[in-house]
């Protein structure tokens, strides 16, 4: 139910985004990323919306035998290679990221530049209370990919978020939060 929830918030979060780069970001990769703290696990969730000027290359990307449909093992080695390309670092220590849920959008449904990707991605945690810093990067999937990250309000009443920080590309980000008694 929780996870459930987060994903509605990052989805409603996300929607005037997504909506506006569906208006203006054709020619475009876009990756946006929200991360969701809590005290047993971090969630990275990432929607990736091609725009209609690359949607082919993203198709033909995941689409290995080029029949017009993501086959379950396609759409696995895809989440497989973002998977890879995203790191996440908890107070200088690497976190191991693993696949929880996944969406992909029918292929007629992402040439037209409205199908988008939903990649969740969970990072077992034990926060005890203390200050902690985040790290997050993506180094997707090439110069036409545009990134959007940001850190969802906790559930959680003893984690406080105090700072986040973004690369001007928004490929890197750094939450700095605490957690209390």
């Amino acid at each position: 139910m929780r996870h459930g929830r987060s994903l509605l918030l990052a989805a409603i979060g996300f929607m005037a985004a997504i909506g506006s780069a569906r208006a203006h970001r054709l020619d475009e990769y876009m990756q946006a990323t929200v991360i969701d703290v809590a005290r047993r696990h971090i969630t990275v969730t990432v929607r990736l919306t091609p725009g209609v000027d690359v949607a082919s290359g993203v198709i033909r990307q995941i689409d290995s035998n080029a029949d017009g449909i993501l086959s379950a093992q396609e759409q696995k080695r895809y989440t497989d290679r973002v998977r890879q390309g995203l790191q996440l670092n908890l107070n200088g220590h690497p976190l191991s990221l693993t696949v929880a849920e996944t969406l992909f959008p029918p292929v007629t449904t992402m040439q037209t530049g409205n199908g988008t990707i939903i990649l969740r991605l969970d990072a077992n945690v034990e926060l005890i209370p203390g200050s902690y810093q985040l790290v997050y990067a993506n180094h997707g999937a090439g110069t036409d990919t545009v990134y959007l990250v940001n850190g969802l309000l906790p559930h959680d009443p003893a984690i406080h978020i105090q700072q986040q920080r973004r690369s001007p590309d928004q490929a890197s980000y750094g939450l700095d939060f605490s957690v209390s008694r």
